[in-house]
């Protein structure tokens, strides 16, 4: 079984390591295809992603921030992903 982080932010993987989290590989963009069942997928995929990593048996765990307007698209550090309520949320999710 594998942990993949998706994300192109070293503040994400710093993060993610601090609560816990090993991660086997980072990667910018998944490919869904690399996914096996009882694999870990954390990110912010897109639905249509999220669906097929759990289509594929994997765990998909959204990495959730509450960010103001003013704060998106700017590359933020460990301690801005904390004041922005930064969260580890299981999903699952699957086309109906």
């Amino acid at each position: 079984m594998t942990t993949i982080l998706v994300s192109r932010h070293p503040a994400a993987a710093e993060w993610i390591r601090r609560k816990g989290y090993a991660v086997d590989s980072m990667v910018a963009h998944l490919d869904p295809a690399v996914v096996r069942s009882g694999d870990t997928v954390i990110g912010t995929l897109p639905v249509n992603l999220a669906a097929e990593v759990c289509a594929r048996g994997a765990v998909y765990l959204h990495l959730t921030l509450d960010l103001p307007p003013t704060a998106r698209g700017l590359e933020l550090s460990t301690q801005d992903m904390e004041r922005y309520g930064a969260r580890i949320e299981r999903h699952i999710i699957h086309k109906a």
